[in-house]
């Protein structure tokens, strides 16, 4: 089989440059009444085979109505080149059908064995100090390698023609939380290299144009003589790295989408699907569109995510499952979470338990964003390896069940429970669906901005965080979109410091604000070309058709030594970016920076353009409390009612049912709707606690 990256790489480029699919549907792969399907991973090829069929009762009783299998099993499956052994696996697919117990297939593509590894050692993915990975340990091949391309799709295609038609089988799972790799083996440099030749039409001088190569003498005459950009090396050439970003994301999605066209030959009915770290900049989450839908792990509690209050390390961060959620059901419609913390982790700083009720709380939250299914990592825990103070659902006696476990078997309860009261999909609330925010996002705007930050102190994401946090006080459903998506299914659209914009874009905002749309553009935006360029024209001009503001120039102050801006005479400090603005004549302007040889100056404006509004928050304050005055004041102008939810609290409606969540480090008395009655839980919502209610 040929690794044919001449003939895919445009297509795959243009999906790897959206980010998110634009693909929205309601899944055909799953049944409502069952609200979500709940299941456990499991490795028969770590335990006696007369321990299994004790595993798969006892999940069984527990309520788990999935299993997970082969996941890192590649040595047992083709224990030598070419020889293939489905007998053990066989049997254990088997044995969990005899317990009601429907699997989850995967392509062990995260472990290749050692005969490939000593046999074909340039398959091996290759750091950028030179250091070759090697057997031992996982996800050490490299996915620019064709000879390690052909292996894996040799192997997935017996393992699909083998179980594609076989109705245990429910779904794939493609390789184990695939990332970006940044890889300097040889072949990845050819790769790249045929990537620049295809997106720049072979056409030297036409990159050069696009890289800036005049600056710092860094011509090329020839794409033989461009190599891997050193990340590491001192002032590397940005425009090159930000293709270079562009070409490993394509890389990743571009594996796991033969991996996937493969699979769906021979398996007609079975869903395909991969278990994403949610690493939103890595820029390949949504890549490949063969999927039939998005899954992402999460891990809440090891030690460096903190949550609210003393104990909120035992808690986790109130948003790390919501904006999960937020980001991954737009993409398809909807989204599966592979695998859920069942306890204390082996890989933190610090493993501490989960506070009681804890782990229950996490599943109610990746239920609340829509799931169709909830899984954890893992049944038992390991004897040996690496992993061996990971939890599981039993302890390392096999049989006990921890506190986690016991949480899940609450939480399968619980939603059986439900299942006799479902109602089809029931219309969410109007005053919930009129709050309805899409925040635009791609990922290369933060590859931008992190390369030239221009102040030590800015965090993109902890920007994006600021207006994502109102939101979530507010009581609005939230979605994560890309440029492709249709603006005008959103009343309201945030784009955070979107820095990398061309007139198209422009142009499409330009259209949503004047047919009714609200749009809020902040710090940052459109100040550079796709390119990573800076347009011959004024700085930040490219958005000034929209906002009508001219920017004088931005300032950056140091951390102890923070500007304040003034909205409705209350004070904010900022320091990490602020834009001094010239609004046009029809402009309002809302804040304005009090200190510095500026004061006065207008630094947030808003203003009417045709049947809607534009919005622009020229500055970052420190902790996002002018954020949440500005968006306060914007949903008020609209007519648009919110909530005031403390921070660490949450709540979400589906399948006609409200669902309240609580992180804080108090307990939180919720009002229920009128006519609303509650299901699972009391109005008076302790901390880690959750409120099920009908509507």
């Amino acid at each position: 089989m040929k690794y044919m990256i001449k003939s895919k790489i445009l297509a795959i480029l243009c999906v790897s440059l959206l980010t998110l699919s634009t693909t929205a549907h309601p899944s055909s792969w799953f049944n409502d009444k069952d609200l979500t399907l709940t299941g456990v991973y499991y490795y028969p090829e770590h335990w006696d085979e007369n321990q299994w069929e004790r595993d798969f009762k006892k999940m069984h009783e527990l309520g788990f109505e999935f299993t997970h299998f082969a996941e890192f099993a590649w040595a047992q499956l083709e224990p030598e080149e070419g020889r293939y052994d489905f007998a053990w696996l066989d049997r254990a697919v088997a044995l969990a059908a005899k317990y009601d117990l429907k699997v989850i297939m995967c392509t062990s593509t995260a472990t290749p064995p050692v005969w490939m590894s000593r046999k074909y050692p340039e398959i091996l993915l290759k750091n950028e100090d030179g250091t070759v990975l090697d057997h031992g340990a996982r996800q050490h091949a490299s996915f620019a390698s064709p000879l390690y391309r052909e292996l894996s799709y040799k192997m997935i295609e017996k393992l699909a023609q083998h179980y594609g038609n076989d109705p245990r089988i429910i779904g794939w799972q493609l390789d184990n939380e695939p990332a970006v790799q940044f890889d300097y083996n040889p072949k990845a440099e050819l790769a790249f290299r045929d990537f620049l030749r295809a997106k720049y039409n072979n056409d030297i001088q036409l990159l050069n144009n696009a890289w800036g190569t005049a600056f710092w003498s860094e011509s090329y005459s020839s794409f033989d003589e461009i190599t891997l950009p050193k990340r590491v090396q001192m002032f590397m050439n940005h425009h090159q790295i930000l293709d270079y970003r562009r070409f490993a994301a394509m890389q990743t999605n571009d594996f796991l989408n033969e991996q996937c066209l493969l699979i769906k030959k021979y398996a007609k009915n079975q869903w395909v699907t991969t278990n994403y770290i949610p690493n939103y900049d890595e820029g390949h989450i949504g890549g490949s569109p063969a999927l039939d839908f998005q899954s992402y792990t999460r891990y809440m509690v090891y030690g460096d995510n903190e949550g609210i209050g003393r104990r909120g390390y035992r808690v986790g961060n109130p948003l790390r499952i919501a904006w999960a959620n937020d980001f991954f059901r737009p993409i398809q419609g909807t989204y599966g979470v592979m695998e859920l913390q069942p306890g204390q982790v082996n890989w933190g700083s610090i493993n501490p338990q989960p506070l009681p009720g804890a782990v229950r709380l996490w599943m109610w939250s990746v239920f609340a964003g829509g799931s169709d299914f909830i899984c954890t990592y893992r049944y038992r825990q390991p004897l040996y390896g690496t992993e061996q103070y990971h939890y599981g659902i039993v302890g390392t006696d096999g049989v006990t069940v921890t506190p986690g476990g016991k949480e899940y078997e609450t939480f399968i309860k619980e939603i059986r429970e439900l299942r006799k009261h479902y109602a089809p999909r029931e219309a969410k609330p109007a005053d919930y669906l009129a709050r309805r925010t899409a925040i635009l996002f791609n990922p290369e705007n933060s590859w931008s901005i992190e390369r030239q930050k221009q102040n030590r102190t800015w965090d993109t994401f902890a920007h994006i965080e600021k207006y994502y946090r109102t939101l979530k006080s507010f009581g609005a459903p939230v979605d994560f979109i890309s440029e492709a998506k249709n603006l005008s299914d959103y009343p309201v659209v945030i784009a955070p410091a979107y820095q990398l914009a061309d007139k198209e874009l422009v142009d499409k905002w330009i259209s949503y604000v004047k047919n009714g749309g609200n749009l809020i553009l902040t710090c940052r935006t459109a100040q550079k070309d796709r390119y990573g360029r800076l347009p011959e024209a004024p700085f930040g001009s490219m958005i000034t058709p929209l906002t009508g503001n001219e920017m004088n120039f931005y300032d950056l102050l140091l951390p102890e030594d923070p500007g304040t801006v003034v909205m409705n005479g209350k004070e904010y400090a900022w320091n990490t970016w602020g834009e001094i603005l010239n609004p046009p004549a029809d402009a309002q302007i809302w804040a304005t920076y009090k200190n510095e040889f500026y004061a006065g100056s207008p630094a947030v404006t808003f203003r009417k353009l045709g049947k809607g509004t534009i919005t622009y928050v020229g500055v970052d304050s420190h902790n996002g409390a002018l954020e949440k005055d500005i968006l306060k004041k914007l949903y008020a102008q609209l007519n648009i009612p919110v909530m005031d939810l403390p921070y660490g609290v949450t709540m979400e409606y589906r399948n006609g049912l409200g669902i309240v969540l609580n992180y804080s480090d108090q307990p939180y008395a919720f009002n229920l709707p009128k006519g609303a009655k509650a299901l699972i839980g009391t109005t008076n919502i302790p901390t880690a606690g959750v409120l099920v209610f009908s509507m």
